[in-house]
């Protein structure tokens, strides 16, 4: 095929609609979902399914770029299904669950199998919730198409940016010329696609000893806690999920609650989280912006910031605060990523220090912490 023939099947592909396949055995659950799929410009339902069976014969048929799938159906659960599926032909997987303490653990079995991620299931009941269930369906179907899981060489739609919220509706902007006071070290991390296993990686690598630890990995809320639960039974550092006025101690890991920004607070030579509702910013509640923003403000160089896989640019005008601030600033590079999505937006705007695989993250953190942003 000559060069000019490529370039034309390349942006055929390009304009191609990313192609779901919904499974659920509720059909108003398949009813809501399909409306919000279409209503994304960039996506389409290719069919839909109300159990396993179904759903293996509709694939058998035709390849889905993505599945977003339930976890809770007769016959077979979505959990054994998706186990089948990555050991046949590993497809990317949306797990689509309620917000219930038992779905919540099953849905981490589910990711820690290799599901891409986690949504909530639509509540039509209000139409905040639903508007913002939409976008975060769609936002996160797209990642899910463009992650590594995704079969090589496939083009998709591009990424539509729809205006948003950024930090400055939680809380005001670093004042310039600021000086922070030595205070204990503390390390900041953002994570959203593919950050469930980066999180665990880079987690369980580290000794109890370790600097005091707050997160935001984008989930819905009741998943945040189950997440962290897991985590804390695989770490040396104790794990938990953030509450109002949380102390961040050295050994202990904070994860933001869903549904809620979690926020650094000073508290004499130590630290403590409050947490705010507030809208979406950078179309995300908890956001990384937010949580970086106030790093940049309560720690500045006493802090390091961390951005690790994820779709959009969530955290990287955060990290160049921090960075700005005096903070030590890493990115997760790009072979390593699921979706190098947040991590490029931030070396792009020159917020990181180091660009570092996935592997090396946990040294580097943990060294650039004790040692402070002045040390040679």
């Amino acid at each position: 095929m000559g060069s000019t023939q490529t370039d034309a099947a390349d942006r055929s592909f390009a304009r191609r609609k990313i192609r779901v396949l919904v499974v659920d055995d509720s059909a108003s659950v398949r009813r809501a979902l399909c409306d919000i799929i279409a209503s994304d410009a960039d996506l389409e339902v290719m069919a839909t399914a109300s159990d396993p069976y179904i759903a293996a014969e509709r694939i058998r048929q035709e390849i889905p770029d993505v599945i977003l799938l339930d976890i809770e159906m007769p016959r077979m659960d979505g959990l054994t299904f998706m186990r089948k599926i990555m050991a046949q032909r590993p497809i990317p997987v949306v797990i689509c669950s309620s917000l219930t303490e038992e779905g919540s653990e099953t849905t981490i079995k589910a990711l820690e199998a290799g599901a891409v991620d986690v949504v909530s299931k639509p509540r039509v009941n209000t139409a905040e919730f639903l508007q913002e269930s939409r976008m975060r369906i769609c936002d996160v179907l797209r990642a899910a198409a463009h992650s590594r899981r995704s079969p090589r060489g496939r083009v998709v739609a591009p990424v539509r940016v729809e205006a948003r919220h950024t930090a400055d509706v939680i809380l005001p902007a670093v004042s310039p010329g600021r000086t922070t006071p030595p205070t204990d070290p503390i390390v900041c991390i953002g994570a959203s696609t593919g950050g469930t296993e980066a999180l665990r990686d880079v987690l369980v690598a580290l000794p109890a000893a370790t600097p005091g630890i707050v997160i935001v990995q984008h989930m819905p809320e009741k998943f945040t806690a189950a997440f962290a639960r897991r985590l804390d039974s695989l770490c040396a550092m104790s794990i938990k999920e953030a509450a109002e006025g949380d102390a961040v101690l050295p050994g202990r890991v904070l994860i933001a609650p869903g549904n809620h920004h979690m926020l650094l607070e000073r508290a004499g030579r130590q630290y403590r989280v409050t947490i705010k509702d507030g809208p979406p910013v950078s179309r995300h509640r908890p956001s990384v912006d937010v949580l970086f923003r106030s790093a940049a403000q309560a720690a500045g160089p006493n802090a390091v910031g961390v951005i690790l896989t994820g779709m959009g640019d969530d955290g990287a005008r955060g990290l160049l605060e921090m960075k700005a601030a005096g903070a030590r600033t890493i990115a997760q590079n790009e072979e390593s990523c699921i979706v190098f999505g947040m991590p490029k937006e931030a070396i792009q705007r020159g917020a990181a220090d180091k660009v570092l695989p996935l592997d090396r993250i946990a040294a580097e953190m943990v060294h650039d912490a004790r040692r402070g942003k002045g040390a040679a």
